[in-house]
């Protein structure tokens, strides 16, 4: 259990200043701009939907139904397959967090790697599907609502930050923070000290092993830092830890089966050849050309100042830390009061329709989910339930016309 706490008191500053970083983007930058710049087949438009992912604080759930939502807006399968890679490998909030329980070196590779791997998907993609309709998405039948974040007043976007920040992320990326830490501690407590040597001299085969277990599990990459922060303490090569920071985030199960429903075979393909490569790229460039000690000697110190003595600070940054994720979750997990309704056949037009989305497990998930409903003909008012899933839609539509629309983005319609 100390091992869990020394590890929160270090790592809340930064997790708590990352937040409100990812808050402001948020909410003063205008949402429109994501959408300008990633159309097009030219190699530009993967390099601004890089430069445009690398910043925000999206995981790897939120992250598909954002870029398939800008995918069905008109960015190329290259864009969107960069932001895809980009995005969920990094953030304001797991470079500050990476920078303060990893020190420097980390915090440096972990956006760099991410650019590197997005360009070179992203351009494979450009250039091997230029031919291939298979997967084109049909055309959005009514136009994308207009941005108002510019009109707001400085008190509303402030109120948005602070509540994006402290509500909407603590709720997506909590729990999965929350598990990080304890799966670090169980490693830090229970995995003896001489295990990884056994692979001190095979640092490929440890990052076989290491990608064995992240692709197909689910790890964001603000959780991913303290499992590859124990692991190293106990022996794990630098380049191995980097491979778990950049595939664990990046890969999952799920994310596998959109992309191939919504982009095709051959995008995803080259989508998880992309990230493999790029890990174990960077993880051997790590291992036989970077001494050790650049990212070992900062774990080692800052292990031996937490057991020295932990500030005030720290300990007030934590209590909020997790005054702030209780209430998140808290909020999350109440009862909704959603209004309830049903249409009996599915396609004649009614005022109230209620559709089950399964699928949707963060507040990006919601958000693009009812963004998709309200562009719908006939659509007034949309409700969407994140923990049971359940979409109240207002106005004249039909319930085959809300499946089009929900499952375009990725995710499944009951």
């Amino acid at each position: 259990m100390k091992e869990i706490i020394d590890l929160v008191n270090e790592m809340s500053p930064y997790i708590l200043i990352g937040f409100l970083l990812a808050g402001v983007l948020h909410a003063f930058v205008p949402h429109g701009l994501y959408r300008r710049y990633l159309g097009g087949g030219s190699f530009r438009s993967v390099i601004n939907a890089t430069l445009l992912g690398i910043p925000l604080p999206l995981c790897s759930c939120g992250v598909l139904p954002t870029a398939m939502s800008l995918r069905k807006e008109g960015a190329s399968r290259g864009a969107t397959t960069a932001f895809l890679i980009a995005t969920p490998q990094t953030g304001v909030d797991s470079i500050m967090a990476t920078y303060s329980l990893m020190g420097l070196p980390f915090a440096l590779l972990r956006p760099v790697a991410a650019l590197v791997t997005a360009l070179v998907g992203g351009a494979f993609v450009s250039r091997l599907t230029d031919s291939d309709t298979s997967s084109q998405l049909p055309p959005v039948s009514s136009p994308a609502p207009e941005d108002h974040t510019d009109r707001k007043s400085l008190a509303a976007k402030t109120a948005d930050a602070l509540h994006y920040a402290f509500v909407e992320m603590m709720q997506d990326i909590g729990r999965w923070l929350a598990l990080g830490l304890a799966i670090a501690g169980l490693i830090t407590v229970f995995v003896p000290e001489s295990f990884f040597a056994l692979f001190a001299d095979r640092p490929l085969l440890s990052m076989l092993l290491v990608l064995a277990v992240a692709v197909p599990m689910y790890l964001c990459a603000t959780g991913s830092i303290p499992i590859a922060a124990a692991l190293l303490l106990k022996g794990l090569s630098p380049g191995t830890a980097l491979v778990l920071l950049m595939a664990g985030p990046a890969v999952n199960a799920a994310s596998l089966l959109v992309i191939s429903k919504v982009l095709g075979k051959k995008t995803m393909a080259l989508y998880l050849m992309s990230i493999i490569g790029g890990a174990m790229a960077f993880g051997l460039g790590i291992d036989y050309l970077l001494p050790r000690e650049w990212f070992v000697l900062p774990l080692q110190q800052l292990h031996t100042c937490c057991d020295a003595s932990v500030s005030y600070f720290h300990i007030g940054c934590t209590l909020l830390l997790a005054a702030l994720l209780a209430n998140a979750l808290l909020h999350r997990y109440l009862p909704s009061s959603t209004s309830t309704g049903s249409c009996s056949c599915g396609h004649c037009p009614t005022d109230q329709l209620v559709v089950q989305v399964e699928g949707m497990s963060c507040n990006h998930c919601k958000a693009n989910v009812e963004k998709a409903l309200r562009q719908l003909e006939g659509v007034t008012d949309v409700e969407v339930d994140l923990q049971t899933g359940r979409c109240v839609l207002h106005g004249q539509t039909t319930a085959a016309e809300a499946r089009k629309a929900v499952e375009a983005i990725g995710f499944t319609v009951r």
